[in-house]
């Protein structure tokens, strides 16, 4: 189902394991790498995870394209004077104080009626890192960035081999183009774009803003529920993966790669967005923060914040977690002599 506001068809659900084709029978049949793939595509696995990683967890997608990944040239690193990420948090890279710390606003690029400025920033030079913990080289540790920008990603795409982003529109729309398919991403919606899927994001509504959790870790998943039982806070059928989707379009194109917590770059001939069919679990995909069925307290006090998580990122200590992604919804609040 599309609408004027999303244009886009999904398929639902959580962890699934999806099949879809842009053109029919682009998918091998009872296999992954046939000599030769239909429409004479190339076979190329995307791994979430290791491949001895045991099943229930394991994430990987199969991508059938038109042009093999590889046939780029070499990347080189992007001058660190066109960019503001960070992703170093040792004790010399950053400043620690034990205050409380909150910032305003951040309206730099939001101008009235939607005009440009002479200055036209895109999703990947408008991000700005705010804070973050660990090392994105070992695979432990998360950032928070938030991002200002007004321009398009014209010709160009971006992966991040760090980890995974979890985008919050907070003004404007996320017009996303995947390997997997297309993705509109408004205001009240979540965006989460794994570990090393290419993409672009363009701005159909103008100027735009907001966050950006990144996690080095494990990737994002559903919290455990407990005593609350097998229904309850995001629920997995709400969540929205891609359609295929695929351009054969031959121009100089430009691949931005985040490695290691800096930028490199590479040119292509080609749009990277080739993927004619894929099936797999490891996938782009959007949520809508007003469908979560929120859990609290009926009686007295206030249950811990935890019953808000959306999604969590754990770490190898059970019960902790690397990131947790909480939201406080519209809700009743009932509690009897209890403090607000």
């Amino acid at each position: 189902m599309t609408n004027k506001i999303d244009p886009y068809k999904y398929m639902k659900g959580f962890g699934n394991h999806f099949s879809s084709e842009a053109l029919q029978d682009a998918l091998p049949k009872g296999q992954n790498t046939p000599q030769k793939c239909p429409y004479g595509l190339y076979a190329e696995q995307l791994s979430g995870t290791a491949f001895t990683v045991d099943r229930k967890n394991n994430q990987r997608s199969w991508l059938y394209r038109i042009r093999p990944s590889v046939c780029h040239q070499p990347f080189t690193k992007l001058d660190s004077k066109s960019h503001h990420i960070a992703n170093k948090f040792g004790i010399g890279d950053i400043h620690h104080i034990p205050n409380q710390i909150r910032w305003s606003p951040f309206n730099k690029l939001l101008l009235e009626d939607n005009k440009k400025t002479s200055n036209d920033i895109d999703f990947v030079h408008g991000l700005h890192t705010l804070a973050g913990a660990g090392d994105p080289t070992i695979k432990n540790g998360l950032a928070i960035h938030i991002y200002t920008a007004n321009a398009n990603m014209d010709n160009t795409a971006f992966y991040n081999s760090d980890g995974d982003f979890l985008i919050v529109p907070q003004h404007g729309r996320l017009d996303i183009i995947t390997e997997f398919g297309c993705l509109m991403v408004a205001s009240n919606e979540i965006v989460v774009i794994p570990r090393g899927i290419r993409y672009s994001i363009n701005f159909p509504d103008g100027p735009s803003r907001g966050y950006v959790l990144e996690v080095f870790g494990n990737h994002f998943e559903l919290p455990d529920l407990g005593p609350i039982g097998a229904n309850g806070l995001a629920n997995p059928r709400d969540f929205l993966t891609p359609v295929a989707s695929f351009e054969e379009k031959e121009c100089d194109y430009t691949i931005i790669n985040k490695y290691a917590g800096q930028l490199f770059v590479s040119k292509q001939d080609h749009s990277p967005f080739d993927v004619v069919a894929w099936h797999g679990n490891y996938v782009p995909y959007k949520y809508d923060l007003g469908k979560f069925n929120t859990v609290n307290s009926v009686s007295f006090d206030h249950i811990d914040p935890s019953i808000f998580t959306v999604l969590t990122s754990k770490s190898a200590f059970p019960g902790t977690a690397i990131a947790d992604f909480v939201i406080f919804p519209p809700r009743w609040a009932v509690q009897e002599h209890t403090f607000e």
